[in-house]
């Protein structure tokens, strides 16, 4: 199912993000950011559009629910510390960067884990809310003083990234205590087997 179209668009959508970042080296908005602008909202767009048409067409598959978060966890990782670099992202709010960077890191050590034990973790409404939000506000950071003055789009881009860092922090939780609910189930599951196992010998 990798060539599907759902999964072209979400591979598409990885292999952009070299060319993101390559583009965020250049200074200046025409050359540089403009066109990091524009290839950002089509990353955007071809996330929204490669699920759709994976649930209208019926060819939602293993492979796209892998790659999609990783997909948007790649792309913001990488938008977010280049604004880092050209301190777009400066200041205290680098620690709003730093948690949803963080829990990116957290929640997919823990899906790791728990793909050993064959369980899934699905992706809430929340987080895609919090997804969402995410991209938004790292758009109005990447436009910066393009817009109009009466746009305060670096504003609106710090606000943004502030509240996608509070939802970070509530879906992490979430996804934590699922997964640790997870763990105590297993862990009682296999720990009667051990004493079993450990009193055969003696039976």
């Amino acid at each position: 199912m990798i060539n599907s179209l759902p999964n072209i668009l979400t591979l598409s959508r990885i292999f952009a993000v070299p060319i993101l970042v390559g583009l965020l080296w250049y200074p200046g908005w025409e050359l540089g950011y403009g066109l990091a602008f524009g290839l950002y909202c089509l990353m955007g767009i071809t996330d929204y559009f490669d699920g759709y048409l994976a649930r209208a067409q019926g060819t939602v598959s293993k492979m796209g629910i892998f790659l999609d978060p990783i997909a948007d966890k790649i792309m913001i990782a990488a938008v977010i510390l280049m604004l880092v670099y050209t301190r777009d992202i400066a200041g205290w709010h680098i620690i709003a960067a730093l948690v949803i960077l963080l829990r990116e890191i957290a929640v997919s050590g823990l899906r790791e884990f728990l793909a050993e034990l064959r369980v899934s973790l699905p992706v809430s409404r929340l987080a895609k809310w919090k997804t969402t939000v995410q991209m938004l506000a790292l758009g109005f950071l990447l436009v910066d003083t393009a817009t109009p003055a009466f746009i305060p789009s670096p504003l609106i881009g710090t606000i943004g990234l502030w509240l996608a860092a509070v939802l970070t922090l509530v879906t992490g939780f979430d996804y934590l205590r699922a997964g640790l609910r997870h763990m105590r189930a297993e862990t009682a599951t296999a720990t009667p087997a051990a004493k079993v196992g450990a009193g055969a010998p003696g039976s």
